[in-house]
């Protein structure tokens, strides 16, 4: 790729480009087209949500062709398929860039494990949202899947850059993320991500839910289960989780123990247990 200057060149550069999938998503839609008279827009919804790439893409499609009497953004994967009709989807989503066929090993190593984190934040938020009784759940989910989106893009289209990134971030385990991507490229990739998903006209809600304002508690949902997934990455021993469960447990409105018991980390009267 040329040099790059400047964060418009780099959201003109990364908008333009439609994400690739992971292979596992265009195998299972591939699969799902061959049952196109039986499946239903909620089995689509499952395979595109399972891919942060793919649902990034179906909402930019369904975006870009709202239909003119169609006054209010789709804010969920279900409901633009929906919109979209299932004999369409396959019809536009035929033909897939691969991830796995474009990026080298250490490149796609690193895609992947933001890609792996996305997808725990989503299982996380949906579970929270669910627990809050949240109206539409599913749009947390998708905050959370997507609030990474920028750094995706750029594992996939920009990879040396995101190496460079990764190396200042693995030589001093204290630099803040924003701050080696600032060093790279000039600006922080949060800045980034708000400029490609406008650009993209993402729904608004979500570009909302995924801004980590946490005067709301939908917000609070998003950013509390990104960090939980970012800190757990590599085990259950980060200095910061006492933190995050005091954070969630207060969102939830539950006692830490239980959230430790929802989150698996202990069963269920395992404290009862040891005191008696």
């Amino acid at each position: 790729m040329t040099a790059l200057s400047g964060i418009d060149s780099w959201t003109a550069f990364l908008a333009d480009r439609d994400p690739p999938v992971l292979r596992h998503t265009a195998q299972a839609i591939a699969s799902a087209r061959e049952r196109i008279d039986r499946i239903n827009v909620r089995e689509i919804a499952g395979i595109v949500l399972h891919d942060p790439m793919m649902t990034a893409r179906v909402l930019r499609f369904s975006a870009a062709h709202r239909g003119r009497r169609q006054l209010q953004d789709l804010s969920t994967v279900e409901h633009a398929v929906m919109m979209l009709g299932v004999e369409p989807f396959f019809h536009h989503f035929a033909q897939l860039d691969v991830i796995e066929d474009h990026l080298k090993p250490q490149a796609l190593l690193g895609l992947l494990q933001v890609i792996r984190r996305a997808q725990r934040a989503a299982h996380f938020a949906l579970d929270w949202a669910t627990w809050r009784c949240d109206l539409n759940s599913e749009e947390v989910a998708i905050a959370a899947l997507l609030h990474d989106l920028a750094e995706m893009l750029l594992w996939c289209h920009a990879p040396d850059q995101a190496l460079q990134i990764q190396a200042l971030q693995k030589a001093d385990h204290t630099l803040r993320s924003a701050d080696a991507q600032s060093a790279v490229l000039g600006f922080p990739l949060h800045d980034l991500q708000a400029f490609v998903c406008r650009k993209w006209e993402l729904p608004e809600l979500l570009l909302t839910l995924m801004d980590d304002v946490w005067e709301r508690p939908r917000v609070k949902n998003v950013k509390l289960a990104v960090d939980l997934a970012r800190h757990t990455a590599h085990g259950w021993d980060d200095p910061a989780l006492p933190d995050d469960f005091r954070a969630i447990a207060t969102l939830m409105n539950i006692d830490e123990e239980t959230l430790q018991v929802r989150l698996g980390l202990k069963k269920a009267g395992e404290e009862d247990a040891r005191d008696a």
